[in-house]
C-alpha cells in the first residue's frame, strides 16, 4: 500500500473507532445502578414538639390564651368530654429527701418539733442539724435524742430544709438507717411552687390558670395514697421548688381557680401535660402501648402551637456509627424503616443490617439520641461519585439518596472556588435521586438540606483529546480541551498489552499540538496529564493498518 492510501485509511479508522477509546474517553462515566448503599450516608434527624405529647400542650395553651380563649375552654379542648368541679383534698405530702445521712431543718423565727409520743418541743431560731439518731436541741435545754418520726412545725417564718424554704410542715423519719423528709403542705400552697416551675410565670393569666387546674388535678390523680408520701418533687410527679419557685402571677392563677379540678364521670382525671405538640397531641394509647383507651386523652389538633420555638426542630446530623449502635444494628447499617402512629409520632425504628434486622421503640431511640419528642424523622443524604473521571465537556449523572427531608439542593465547588447552590433536587418516592452535571474542572458535589450536608462526591475531570488533519505519514496533529498551553502530550503506541510513549508534543496557546513520528501499522493514542487537579486524559485510539 502506498503512503497516501495509508493516511486515508488511518483517517477513516480514527472516525470509526472514536467511541472505543478506553479509559476516560467515552464521553462520561455511567452512573451506578440502583440506590447507593447508606454506608457513606449522612443521617439527619428533625422533628416536632417537645414532650410525650399526651394531654395539655403548654405552648398551645399559651397560643389559645393569646386568642382570648378562657382557661376552662382551653382545658376542654385538650381533655375532651371533661368538666370542672371541686375537690375536697386539703393537703399533700411531697417527698423532699430520701437516703440522707444528715439533714438541716431551720427557720428565721422560733419553731417547734413534735416527737412520736406527741410531745412538742420549742426550738430557737436557726438550724437544727441531725443524723439518723434524731438528736435535737430544744430552746431551753441540752440536745437529746427524740423518738421518731418527728414533725417540724413553722412559727412566724417558713421552715427550711437544707436551706431551701417551704410552706407547711416537715415530717422526718428514719428508714434503713438513713433519713427521709416529707413536706406536708396545703394543696393550694403546693401549687404556688408548682405552676411557675412547670410554665413560664410571664405567660398570660388564662394559660397559667389552665396550668393550675391541670397541676391540681394531676397531683390528686397521681398521688400515692397508700404510701408514706404522695408526690415526688420532680418530673416523676411534677416539678415543685417550694417558696423559691413562687411568682405572684402564678399565685394569682392558683387562687382564682382554687379547688377546681378536671373531672370525667365524676372522677378526677390524670391531666398529663407537656411543653409543645408540634401541631397535634397524641392519644395515651399511642404513646404508651398497652395502656387502655382513655376517652379524654385522645389526639387533638393544636393550631396555636406554631408560636412554640420547638414546633419544629432540627435538622441535625447523627454519626452513622452512633446511629448503628443505638439501633443495635446487626452488621453494617444498610437502611432504615420507621413505623409511625396516627399522630405522626414514631412507634418503632427498624435497622436493616447486613446480618439481619433489629427494632427499637421510638421512645427508646428518643432517649438514646436525647430528642425532644418521638415525633421525629430520620432523613438520609447520600451522594455517590462516578466510578471514573469524566471527560471535559461531557455530562455525568450522580446518584444518591434524599429521604424524609423537607427540601434538598445540590451544591457544587469547582477546584479553587467556594461552595454554591446548583439547583433543587427532586427525589423519587423511595428517596433515590439522580442529578446531571457538566463539570468543566475537577468539582466537588454534595446534597444539602437546611444545615445538614451529605458527604462530598468528588468528580474528577480528564482533558478531552482528539486527533485531526494528518499532513503526511510523519506527523500527528490534535487538540486538547480545556486549554493547557505548554503542557506535554505523550504520543503512545500499543505494544502487546501496554502503551509505550514514542514521542511527545507541546500544546500551544490555542490548545493544538503536533507530533513528528513515522507511522507504522498499529494502535496509537495521545495522553495528557496536565496536573492542577485534572485526571490524565487520553484520545480515542487511532488504528493504522497496512
Amino acid at each position: 500500500m502506498d503512503r497516501p492510501r495509508l493516511l486515508f485509511a488511518a483517517l477513516a479508522l480514527t472516525a470509526l473507532l472514536a467511541g472505543s477509546a478506553g479509559a476516560y474517553s467515552s464521553g462520561g462515566a455511567k452512573p451506578r445502578a440502583g440506590v447507593p448503599s447508606l454506608a457513606q450516608a449522612t443521617f439527619v434527624v428533625s422533628g416536632r414538639g417537645w414532650g410525650h405529647g399526651v394531654g395539655l400542650a403548654q405552648w398551645g395553651a399559651y397560643g389559645f390564651a393569646q386568642q382570648g380563649v378562657s382557661y376552662d375552654r382551653i382545658l376542654a379542648h385538650y381533655y375532651p368530654g371533661t368538666s370542672l368541679g371541686p375537690t375536697q383534698v386539703a393537703r399533700v405530702r411531697v417527698l423532699l429527701a430520701q437516703g440522707a445521712q444528715r439533714l438541716s431543718v431551720s427557720s428565721e423565727a422560733s419553731f417547734r418539733v413534735r416527737d412520736a409520743t406527741g410531745r412538742a418541743w420549742q426550738l430557737a431560731p436557726g438550724a437544727q442539724r441531725f443524723g439518723p439518731g434524731l438528736r435535737v436541741k430544744p430552746a431551753n435545754g441540752p440536745a437529746q435524742q427524740l423518738p421518731g418520726p418527728l414533725l417540724f412545725i413553722a412559727g412566724t417564718s417558713p421552715l427550711r430544709l437544707d436551706g431551701r424554704p417551704y410552706r407547711g410542715q416537715f415530717q422526718v423519719s428514719v428508714a434503713n438507717g438513713v433519713l427521709r423528709a416529707v413536706n406536708s403542705v396545703p394543696l393550694e400552697s403546693y401549687l404556688y411552687g408548682v405552676v411557675p416551675s412547670e410554665m413560664p410565670h410571664a405567660w398570660l393569666l388564662e394559660a397559667l390558670k389552665a396550668q393550675a387546674v391541670a397541676a391540681r388535678s394531676y397531683a390528686l390523680a397521681a398521688r400515692k395514697t397508700g404510701s408514706w408520701f404522695d408526690l415526688y418533687p420532680d418530673t416523676r410527679s411534677q416539678v415543685y421548688r417550694g417558696i423559691v419557685g413562687e411568682w405572684p402571677s402564678a399565685t394569682q392563677a392558683v387562687q382564682e381557680t382554687a379547688g377546681e379540678v378536671v373531672l370525667y364521670e365524676g372522677h378526677v382525671v390524670k391531666t398529663y401535660f407537656f411543653s409543645s405538640s408540634g401541631g397535634r397531641t397524641a392519644a395515651a394509647s399511642e404513646v404508651w402501648p398497652g395502656s387502655p383507651l382513655v376517652p379524654y386523652l385522645v389526639s387533638v389538633g393544636d393550631p396555636y402551637d406554631t408560636i412554640s420555638p420547638y414546633h419544629r426542630w432540627g435538622p441535625f446530623v447523627v454519626a452513622p456509627k452512633r446511629l448503628a449502635r443505638v439501633l443495635s444494628t446487626r452488621g453494617r447499617l444498610v437502611d432504615l424503616r420507621t413505623a409511625t402512629g396516627p399522630s405522626g409520632r414514631v412507634r418503632s425504628v427498624t435497622a436493616m443490617g447486613s446480618q439481619g434486622e433489629s427494632t427499637v421503640t421510638g421512645s427508646d431511640l428518643r432517649r438514646a439520641l436525647r430528642l425532644r419528642s418521638t415525633w421525629f424523622r430520620i432523613g438520609v443524604l447520600s451522594l455517590s461519585p462516578p466510578e471514573a473521571p469524566v471527560t471535559f465537556g461531557a455530562r455525568v449523572s450522580l446518584t444518591g439518596v434524599a429521604r424524609s427531608l423537607p427540601s434538598v439542593t445540590l451544591e457544587q465547588r469547582p477546584a479553587g472556588s467556594a461552595w454554591r447552590q446548583a439547583g433543587a433536587v427532586s427525589a423519587q418516592p423511595d428517596g433515590a435521586v439522580t442529578v446531571a452535571a457538566r463539570p468543566r474542572a475537577p468539582t466537588d458535589y454534595r446534597l444539602a438540606s437546611g444545615a445538614a450536608r451529605s458527604r462530598v462526591a468528588h468528580v474528577a475531570v480528564a482533558p478531552r483529546l482528539r486527533f485531526y488533519g494528518l499532513r503526511d505519514a510523519t506527523s500527528l496533529r490534535g487538540y486538547a480541551r480545556p486549554l493547557f498551553p505548554g503542557a506535554s502530550v505523550a504520543i503512545q503506541r500499543l505494544n502487546g498489552t501496554s502503551w509505550t510513549t514514542v514521542t511527545r508534543a507541546t500544546v500551544n496557546a490555542s490548545g493544538d499540538f503536533e507530533a513528528s513520528l513515522t507511522l507504522s501499522p498499529g494502535d496509537y493514542r495521545a495522553r495528557l496529564a496536565p496536573g492542577r487537579g485534572f485526571a490524565p486524559g487520553v484520545s480515542p485510539t487511532l488504528r493504522v493498518t497496512a
